[in-house]
Parts: C-alpha cells; structure tokens; sequence
C-alpha cells in the first residue's frame, strides 16, 4: 500500500512554492486522507493553497514551524514532509535565525516524528549542500562544501535525518531539489529568486541584473516535477535511509536564462546590466538522477523553455502589475532589511 493513500499527513511551509504544489499533488492525485499544512505565512501565501479552499482534507495552521504547537502537529501525522526553512540570502544577513529554523527546528521535528512513530518523513534539502560543483554531473556522493550558512544548516538538518534513521530506525529520506522554478514562485524579498525577478524585470522593459559573469549554471526542474518527485520518493520503501538528488540533469547559464526571459516575453533586444557577483553564489549545479530514475522511475516532464513561456504568462495574469511587483523587489536581497522575516 502506499505510504500517501490513506494518509493524514503533515507539510511544514505548504503555503510556499514548493509546498503549495507537493500539497497540490498530495490532494488532488495521491489520495491522502488530509493534508495539515503549517506556515507562518510570511513569504508563504494563503493563495497559494485557493485552489483547494473549500477542500475538507486541507487544514491550514498558521505558526511558526519553531513553536510548541506547530511540533504538536505531528503527532497527528503518519507522513511528514519537512519544507519550511529560511533562504540562501537571509542566511546572509541573520546566520543564527537561519541555523535555528532550518538546522534546530529540524532537529526538534524528527524527535517528536520519532516519539509519535510516524511511517515516513521526508527532509526535503538543498542542493546548496553540495556548494559549486567539484565534478559534474553530481551525485549522492557528491562532496559537501556549503558557501553559506543556509547550505550549512539545511546539511545538518540532513545529517539529523540521516541519524534517527541509523541510530532509530526511523523511516527518515533526505531528498536534495537543484533549482525549482515555475508559478507560486517569489520575486519578493530576500526570498526572490533569478527568474522570477527577470520576468518581472522584462514584463516592465526593464534589462535583467546579472551578478558577475553569469556563466554560473543552474540545473532548473519544474515544480510540478519536483512536487511529482517528493511524492515519488515517499511512496518508495527501498528510498527509506537514503539521500536522493532530484533535478533535471540539464545545465544552464543565467546569461542564457536571461536571453531565455528577454526572448519569451517579447522583449529580444533587451542587454543584462552586468553588476558585482553576489558573496556565496555557488559557480555550477547539474544534477546525476539516476538514483530517483532508478528508485521511482521519476523522469521530468516540463521543459525549461514551456515552463518559462507557462510562467511569463502566470505573472501576465496577476492581479498586481509588474510595475507593482517591481517595487518590492530587493536588487540586493541578501543584506537585511527591515522586512527580512521567518519562511515557515
């Protein structure tokens, strides 16, 4: 039997990006039984999850992922899946913050996981772990060499579930996603991400900003295959212990992201402006997912070019106009501000 079907099961940050979609996937195609979603809702969105409001299997609970009663949660759960956690560029300006969501708050969920005898957990990782790629493409094996501390943290939270699977026999899976894009995604904040912000950029005729050569590569999956993924992956006992890599085994520069971007919303014409290279900004990522093709049969099935066109046309069809969106983007999101805040 499925791991999901029938399932009551937890996601911590499912009012994000990555979150909101697995919560997608979880309802409306694996045939669990609820779905509790934890979020402090503060880069997570309530909208993200409307298309499931009237849904009896959703719940939503508005809490910090580091609080006693976001933990109680999961004791109600027989599957949990771990997303919430602080980004790359917080962890630039509040390390400690960054280590405490994403490396303590970890370590506090897998304990009480243990002592509610859930059947699965799913730590859902970073490929920031890894830091820039000593050899491509990269596996499991890849060695670890985080450039900050979010990469740092998310490595020990990694760690953690390893070891209550080695020294508990819990039934813990560490899954590492490369670079997830598609709609829900954020173009806000310190959380905004490169595509996002370049549509935004383009969709107001505005040149994208390039941080230091932009030959630095990026291997971008889908959400929806990313969300397929973590569903996969839970579902497989033989995943149960170990640590999978998921991504699309492609590789791509931002300057052809940006060329991508510039072309698709019409804009052709439009020349990056070339700025300093951002501190920690990891060189080169591409996925090995022969492990996951070989657990799950997993194979993505969007590609860069039809997610970019699907996503110019999510953000075509916001109500806040690009004009809008381009006010709240932080072109230096990595140094604090006064609006830098927990993902949970």
């Amino acid at each position: 039997m499925s791991a999901l079907r029938g399932a009551d099961v937890l996601v911590t940050g499912g009012a994000g990006f990555i979150g909101s979609h697995l919560v997608d996937e979880l309802v409306l195609r694996r045939g669990a039984a609820s779905v509790t979603v934890v979020d402090s809702l503060v880069n997570g969105r309530r909208e993200n999850l409307e298309q499931l409001a009237d849904d009896p299997r959703l719940r939503l609970v508005t809490e910090d992922i580091r609080s006693d009663r976001a933990l109680s949660l999961v004791d109600e759960a027989d599957v949990v899946f771990h997303l919430a956690c602080l980004g790359v560029r917080h962890s630039l300006h509040d390390p400690r913050e960054n280590h405490e969501v994403n490396a303590t708050a970890t370590l506090e969920l897998l304990e009480r996981a243990r002592v509610a005898g859930v059947r699965r957990f799913v730590h859902v990782s970073s490929s920031e772990v890894f830091g820039t790629a000593q050899y491509a493409p990269m596996d499991e094996k890849h060695p670890t060499w985080p450039e900050t501390v979010y990469g740092g943290s998310k490595l020990a939270g990694e760690a953690y579930a390893r070891a209550a699977f080695r020294t508990h026999g819990m039934p813990a899976v560490v899954v590492r996603p490369f670079n997830t894009f598609g709609p829900r995604s954020h173009f806000e904040g310190d959380s905004g991400e490169v595509l996002p912000r370049t549509i935004v950029r383009a969709l107001c005729g505005l040149p994208a900003f390039v941080y230091g050569d932009g030959e630095q590569t990026r291997d971008f999956l889908h959400v929806t295959d990313t969300a397929r993924a973590l569903a996969e992956i839970a579902e497989c006992d033989a995943a149960v212990g170990r640590t999978v890599n998921v991504g699309s085994g492609a590789e791509l520069t931002i300057n052809d992201l940006v060329a991508t971007v510039a072309r698709l919303v019409g804009q052709p014409d439009l020349e990056p402006v070339r700025l300093d290279a951002r501190p920690g900004d990891v060189r080169r990522l591409l996925v090995d997912n022969t492990l996951v093709r070989e657990l799950t049969g997993f194979e993505p099935r969007t590609t860069f070019e039809q997610g970019v066109a699907e996503l110019v046309e999510w953000f075509r069809g916001r109500p806040e106009s690009p004009e809008a969106m381009l006010d709240r983007i932080e072109d230096r999101n990595w140094v604090a501000t006064e609006s830098a805040e927990v993902i949970a």
